[in-house]
C-alpha cells in the first residue's frame, strides 16, 4: 500500500482471515528483543525510541487486538460498554482505531467493577473489566514496556513473568535452604493491587513521556459499580490487561533494598525470593530477619502499601520458633527435619549436614483440593459415570502436575484415598437397596492386578498415576526475549504443567506450532487438534494429534469443521483448584 493511500486512512488489511500472523508475530519479536538487549545495555533512548516504533506498528497492533478478541479467557465479558468478542470486520476496525493519533484524542472509559469469591474462602476479590478497546490497548502498550522491564527486574522476582513460574520460586527456596537452615520473613501484602501509589509508580515506568501519559490515564479511568462512579487515586485494576506488569514494576527494587549493605558470597545475607505480591526473606540469623522485616514494611510503606499483620510471621525452617516451624508458599510445605546418617542431606562438599530439606504439598492445598473433588461428586450425584469421571479426571490432573516437583508421593497415595472413599459414597448412594459386592463390581473393574473406577470408555485418573518430576530452574536471569527460542521451546515441553500426552506432541514438534511453525512460547495459548477430524473418521491416537495456538485452531476449525480436544492454558503459573 502506497504512503498516500495510508494517509488517506485506509486500512491495510482488508480479511483479517488472510492476514499473515506468521510474519506479524516475526516482525513484533525482533522489535522486542532489540528492547530488551537495548535495556539490558542501559541504552534508554534506544529503548523509548523502540518502543514508540512498536506502539506505531500494524503488527503490533494487530496482535494485540487477536490477544484481547480471539485468544484470552475473557473475550466474552463486556466491560461498561458492552461489548465482547468481536466479529473480524470489527476488529480490523478496532486495529485501527489504535493508529497513535485515535489513542492520544481518547479518554478512558472506567473498569466495570465485579465481585469474585477467593479460592477456598469466604472473602471475596474486586476485579476490575475495562472495555475491548481499552484492553487491546493495555495489550499493545504491554508488548512495547514488557521486554524494557524483564532486562531490569531482579532475578529472584519470579510471578506475572512470561518466563519464570512457580516452579522455579520454589526451586530457588530449596537452593537457598538446602545446605543450611535458616530463619525466614513469611509476609504479605494487603490488597497489594488496590493500594499501590500511582506517583510513586508512574516515577518507576523509565519510558517516553506519551507512554506515561497513557499509563497514568489507565491508572485514573475509575470504577463503575452498578450506577455508582467511583474515582480511583490509588491501586491498579485487577483484571487489566497490563495490570499484573504495572504492580511487578511498583515491587520492583524490594530485594535489592534487602541485600544492600552485605558482602554478597557464601549466601551470610537476606535472600528474597517474590513471586507476585507474595515474597519470603531468608536469613542466617534472627537479628538479620528483624532488620529485614524493618527495611521491608519501610520500603513498602514508600508505595502505598504494609503487610498484613495476621499472615506475616517470623519462623525457622528446622527449628520451632515462637510455636512456628517452617513455612508455607505456593501451595508447598517447607520444612526441614534432623534424620540420621543414611537419610542426611549433605553439602556441596559430600558433608553430612545431619537434616533433610523437604518440599510438600501444604495442609491447606489438600484440603482445597478434597473440597473441590467432594464438591463436583455432590454436584453429579444424578449423572452417569462416565459424565463423572470426565468431570474429576482434569481436576486430579491439574492438581497432581502442579505439585509433582517436589516431595508428594505418600501425599498423592492419601489423596487418592480419600477420593476413593468419597466414590465409594457416591456409588452406595444411588444404589442404596442393593448390597455391597453388586454395587463395586458395577463401578469398579479389575485390570491387571488392581480394580479400577471405570467404564469401558472413562477411566478415573488416580493421583497415583503422576510420577515425580524434578523441576529444573530457569538459568539465571534468561527471558523470552533474549532471543534463545530454542531453549524456552525445551522449557514449554519439559513444564511441570505440561500433561504427558501435550508433552509428547511438543517434543515431536520441536517446541513450534504445527500450523503457523512458529516456536510456542510461555503464556501462549495451546489447544490439541485431531488433523483428521473425528467426524471424517480420525482418531485419538498420538499420530493424529497435533498442538496450536489458539487462534491457529480457531483458523483450521473454520476450514475443516474439526473439534479439538483443548488443553486451555497448558503453561499456566496459577495453582490448580
Amino acid at each position: 500500500m502506497s504512503e498516500e493511500t495510508r494517509a488517506k486512512g485506509a486500512s491495510p488489511i482488508a480479511d483479517w482471515v488472510a492476514i499473515d500472523w506468521r510474519k506479524a508475530e516475526q516482525s513484533v519479536y525482533r522489535l522486542q528483543k532489540r528492547i530488551y538487549k537495548a535495556s539490558s545495555r542501559g541504552e534508554v533512548q534506544v529503548v523509548h525510541n523502540l518502543q514508540r516504533k512498536l506502539m506505531r506498528s500494524w503488527a503490533a497492533r494487530m496482535l494485540a487486538v487477536r490477544r484481547v478478541t480471539q485468544d484470552n479467557q475473557g473475550k466474552k465479558t463486556a466491560g461498561v460498554d458492552g461489548k465482547t468478542a468481536l466479529t473480524p470486520t470489527e476488529r480490523i476496525h478496532l486495529v485501527e482505531e489504535l493508529e497513535p493519533r485515535n489513542r492520544q484524542r481518547r479518554k478512558h472509559l472506567p473498569v466495570r467493577r465485579v465481585w469474585i469469591p477467593k479460592p477456598g474462602k469466604q472473602e471475596k476479590r474486586p476485579l476490575g473489566i475495562p472495555t475491548i478497546r481499552d484492553r487491546a490497548e493495555q495489550a499493545l502498550a504491554k508488548q512495547a514496556l514488557e521486554p524494557q522491564w524483564e532486562a531490569l527486574f531482579e532475578p529472584n522476582s519470579y510471578g506475572f513473568r512470561p518466563g519464570p513460574s512457580a516452579h522455579d520460586a520454589i526451586e530457588a527456596i530449596f537452593l537457598f535452604l538446602r545446605s543450611k537452615p535458616k530463619y525466614v520473613l513469611d509476609a504479605d501484602i494487603t490488597g497489594c493491587f488496590d493500594h499501590i501509589n500511582h506517583a510513586a509508580l508512574l516515577g518507576k515506568l523509565q519510558t517516553y513521556p506519551a507512554m506515561r501519559r497513557y499509563i497514568k490515564g489507565c491508572l485514573k479511568a475509575g470504577v463503575l459499580e452498578g450506577q455508582t462512579f467511583s474515582p480511583t487515586e490509588e491501586g491498579t485494576p485487577q483484571g487489566g490487561v497490563i495490570s499484573p506488569l504495572l504492580a511487578n514494576i511498583a515491587l520492583h527494587g524490594l530485594e535489592t533494598e534487602i541485600s544492600q549493605g552485605y558482602y554478597l558470597r557464601y549466601g551470610n545475607y537476606p535472600q528474597v525470593v517474590r513471586y507476585a505480591d507474595d515474597f519470603v526473606i531468608l536469613c542466617p540469623t534472627l537479628q538479620q530477619v528483624t532488620k529485614a522485616r524493618e527495611q521491608a514494611e519501610t520500603w513498602l510503606k514508600a508505595i502505598g502499601l504494609e503487610m498484613k499483620p495476621s499472615k506475616t510471621r517470623i519462623t525457622h525452617t528446622l527449628e520451632t520458633h515462637e510455636g512456628n516451624w517452617g513455612f508455607d508458599f505456593l501451595g508447598f510445605q517447607v520444612r526441614q527435619y534432623r534424620v540420621g546418617k543414611y537419610r542426611t542431606g549433605k553439602d556441596t562438599h559430600g558433608k553430612p549436614l545431619g537434616f533433610k530439606t523437604l518440599i510438600k504439598p501444604n495442609r491447606e492445598a489438600q484440603t482445597r483440593h478434597l473440597r473441590t473433588l467432594k464438591r463436583i461428586i455432590r454436584e453429579e450425584r444424578g449423572a452417569p459415570q462416565e459424565g463423572l469421571i470426565s468431570h474429576l479426571n482434569p481436576v486430579i490432573r491439574g492438581w497432581t502436575y502442579y505439585h509433582r516437583t517436589m516431595v508428594a508421593s505418600r501425599c498423592f497415595s492419601k489423596m487418592a484415598w480419600m477420593t476413593a472413599r468419597m466414590l465409594w459414597q457416591w456409588a452406595t448412594w444411588r444404589h442404596s437397596g442393593k448390597g455391597t459386592g453388586w454395587v463395586y463390581k458395577r463401578y469398579w473393574r479389575r485390570v491387571e492386578i488392581h480394580d479400577e473406577f471405570r467404564t469401558e470408555k472413562a477411566q478415573l485418573y488416580v493421583h497415583t498415576r503422576t510420577k515425580i518430576r524434578r523441576h529444573v530452574k530457569v538459568e539465571g536471569q534468561a527471558s523470552p526475549y533474549d532471543g534463545n527460542l530454542v531453549y524456552w521451546a525445551k522449557r514449554n515441553y519439559n513444564n511441570p504443567l505440561t500433561g504427558t500426552r501435550l508433552g509428547i506432541l511438543l517434543k515431536q514438534q520441536k517446541g513450534r506450532c504445527a500450523s503457523c511453525g512458529l516456536y510456542l512460547r510461555d503464556g501462549d495459548l495451546l489447544e490439541t487438534d485431531h488433523i483428521i477430524p473425528k467426524r471424517l473418521g480420525g482418531t485419538d491416537e498420538l499420530k493424529n494429534l497435533q498442538v496450536l495456538h489458539r487462534h491457529c485452531h480457531d483458523k483450521k476449525t473454520a476450514q475443516d469443521g474439526s473439534y479439538g480436544t483443548s488443553e486451555g492454558q497448558a503453561l499456566n503459573d496459577n495453582e490448580p483448584d
